[in-house]
């Protein structure tokens, strides 16, 4: 027997509602927040999906966590599946135990219920300002161990029958240098779950019978338009190479890719690809699906829905110890660096199969953690910042100036609301001029950010990718200029530092620049007059 039709208006509203959920609890979340890395900076995320597990709607928020809210999900399943209650939610955040991509992100997933049956799972992904381990903020390029960047949570519940689990919210708090924000970060979280469980349980009671078929309807539709999208392109085996870093000053690291083009789906293979570094640069596997799901997207068609639907179409082989899919206990607390040039690796395939949208290479953000003890309270802080580079230019446009790229998505930290929690002061937040490379389309420029000390007893770690090898630039474009991190600019003390950073003091007064890379050129250029008509 042939299942009932599903009315295409009434699958239309259901999914715009559950969109419509998701953004609502991102608001939630936004606005119950405690630390100023996401009630300021939005480094957060929220999913609904379906009682299977799959995603059926994400707000427009940070796309490297949907990889990570993916494998939250099927561990949390896949552990307490019979034993899921009314009122419970789980917590995880590790990457090898649990389908986090790095710790700071802790994951908190509820489920939903109809007649006592699930009937969805809603989920959201906060990036912890502080999780412990020997680094502040528990984000280093140098952590050699992921033991060494903090706090590890396997699938936990987290709270029971609609009461938090007191001995696992100590172990969590206990553990970060600012437990006070890790407290109330985690209690916002459980509010948007409370507002997501509420509003996907109103859905089905409204819906009835109708609302399961019409999802899967929904994302049936979504799998159909993307292999639609596929069958557009060039069909074939295209190949595409970059570099991180490597595990020494002047070593690479080679990440690459085949794609291969075939009967409307995309078969991404990395063999070749570098082995796993001892610095913390790798990439997990969730976050190598979430980069390859939304540059996909991004190129092929952007306004297809966020959801599982159009992930059917793409097949990802990735050789385990690789630098694009770790084993346990390489760190990968940089992961999301890491991703900008694993994105540019995966634009360049896909851009050789439509030249027509082809993007030149990226600069991905900078990381700065400051450290310290702020006197107006006596308590430690931890100000986690990243800051945007610029995007590749394209065959009809110029790249964008300071733009988070590819996977990447946090917003920067308002300068008022920085010098308001933390003693620092910004002296200068500009455009990076010149940073972008030359050509017929110039790539965007990066970010100039300088911070100052005003107290004793600051430490600075910091991490970055493209300080060595620039974005690429396309058909002929230049290369963007590389970042820096710069001690004390235009000064008899001036001094260049690493791409990777720890314990670094910053005495009262010095001050930190840091300048990050800019996109690559697009098509070689008529002239300096075209380079400044564009620019």
């Amino acid at each position: 027997m042939r299942p009932a039709a599903v009315d295409a208006i009434t699958a239309e509203v259901i999914s715009r509602r559950l969109l419509s959920i998701a953004e609502e609890m991102s608001v939630a979340l936004i606005r119950s927040a405690f630390s100023a890395n996401i009630k300021e900076r939005a480094d957060c995320s929220t999913a609904i999906f379906d009682a299977n597990g799959r995603v059926v709607a994400q707000a427009q928020r940070v796309p490297i966590h949907l990889g990570s809210m993916i494998g939250a999900v099927d561990a949390i399943r896949e552990r307490f599946g019979d034993t899921f209650a009314p009122g419970d939610m789980f917590a995880v955040n590790d990457p090898y135990n649990g389908g986090g991509s790095h710790l700071p992100d802790i994951n908190v997933v509820a489920p939903a219920f109809q007649d006592g049956e699930i009937i969805a799972f809603v989920a959201n992904i906060a990036h912890h300002a502080d999780v412990g381990g020997m680094m502040p903020g528990s984000e280093a390029a140098v952590c050699r161990s992921i033991f060494q960047e903090g706090l590890r949570l396997p699938p936990v519940r987290i709270m029971r029958a609609g009461g938090s689990v007191a001995d696992m919210m100590e172990v969590i708090c206990l553990n970060s240098r600012a437990p006070d924000e890790r407290l109330g970060d985690l209690n916002a979280q459980f509010a948007a779950n409370v507002v997501g469980v509420a509003s996907v349980e109103a859905l089905f009671q409204a819906y009835g019978a109708a609302a399961a078929p019409a999802i899967e309807a929904y994302l049936n539709f979504t799998r159909r338009r993307f292999e639609v999208a596929i069958g557009k392109l060039r069909p074939g085996s295209f190949s595409a190479s970059d570099y991180l870093d490597g595990d020494a000053d002047g070593e690479r690291a080679l990440v690459t890719t085949t794609l291969t083009v075939k009967d409307r789906r995309l078969s991404f293979d990395f063999a070749g690809s570098a082995p796993q570094l001892t610095w913390a640069r790798n990439i997990p596997h969730q976050a190598l699906l979430a980069t390859i799901y939304t540059v996909a997207k991004s190129l092929l068609d952007p306004d297809a829905p966020a959801n599982a639907g159009y992930f059917e179409t793409i097949d990802v082989a990735a050789e385990a110890g690789s630098i694009v899919n770790p084993t346990e206990p390489a760190p990968v607390g940089c992961r999301s660096i890491s991703a900008g040039v694993l994105g540019d690796v995966i634009a360049a395939a896909l851009s050789q199969t439509q030249p027509e949208k082809a993007i030149a290479g990226s600069g991905p953000h900078h990381l700065a953690i400051f450290h310290g003890l702020d006197p107006k309270t006596g308590r430690e802080f931890v100000n986690y910042e990243t800051v945007a580079g610029g995007m590749g230019a394209r065959p009809d446009r110029d790249g964008m100036d300071a733009v988070r790229v590819h996977a990447s998505g946090a917003a920067n930290l308002p300068i008022e609301a920085l010098e308001h929690a933390y003693p620092l002061r910004v002296e200068r937040y500009a455009i990076r001029k010149g940073s972008g490379g030359e050509g017929h389309r110039s790539g965007g420029a990066g970010v100039v950010r300088d911070y100052r000390a005003l107290v004793d007893g600051v430490t600075l770690s910091l991490s970055a990718e493209r300080q060595t090898t620039p974005a690429p630039g396309h058909g002929g474009g230049a290369p963007g200029a590389p970042g820096s991190f710069i001690l004390n600019p235009d000064s008899p003390d001036e001094r260049r530092l690493n791409a990777a950073e720890a314990d670094l003091p910053l005495p009262v007064g010095a001050v930190l620049s840091i300048r990050t890379p800019g996109g690559g050129g697009f098509g070689l250029s008529n002239g300096p007059d075209e380079e400044k008509e564009n620019r």
